[in-house]
Parts: C-alpha cells; sequence; structure tokens
C-alpha cells in the first residue's frame, strides 16, 4: 500500500482498487466443465488452481471454478499433475 504525507506530516494510506471478478465482467454465470481449454486459464504449470488473488475472481464464482475443474479432470479432460 501507498504510503503519502499531508501538510502536518502524517501519514495518510491511499484506498486498494477493488478487485474485479472475470465473470462478472463478461457476464458468465455458469461455468461448463467440459470446456476444458478454457479452465486451463486457471491452472499453473503444474496443474495446482489458482488462488483469487491471481484469478482476481469473487469468492462465489472461484468455487464454482473448483468444482468445474475437479469434474473436467475425473472426467479425463484436464490432467491431474500438468499441462
Amino acid at each position: 500500500m501507498k504510503k503519502k504525507y499531508n501538510k502536518n506530516y502524517n501519514f495518510i494510506k491511499e484506498r486498494k482498487k477493488k478487485k474485479k471478478c472475470f465473470f462478472k465482467i463478461n457476464n458468465i454465470k455458469y461455468i461448463d466443465y467440459k470446456n476444458s481449454i478454457f479452465l486451463k486459464h486457471f491452472l499453473n504449470e503444474f496443474g495446482k488452481i489458482l488462488p483469487r488473488k491471481i484469478t482476481k475472481t469473487s469468492l462465489k464464482y472461484q468455487r464454482k471454478l473448483k468444482k468445474a475443474i475437479k469434474r473436467c479432470r475425473y472426467l479425463g479432460l484436464l490432467s491431474y499433475n500438468g499441462l
């Protein structure tokens, strides 16, 4: 977080910018578990699901994303251990 000085030389904290959810911006209500190419964008090179800080998704959609990725892995459309 950046800090600024005011005229009295006291620290003033600046406000952080709000994160904008990828799914809310693009009006996506249902995450399709059969679309493995789309779901690969939310995995790292080792096959782990990326956290909310990196993907910038809301809690609601992060849970839906997790469920869709796990379903896709179970069907064999995504690998468990990497891309």
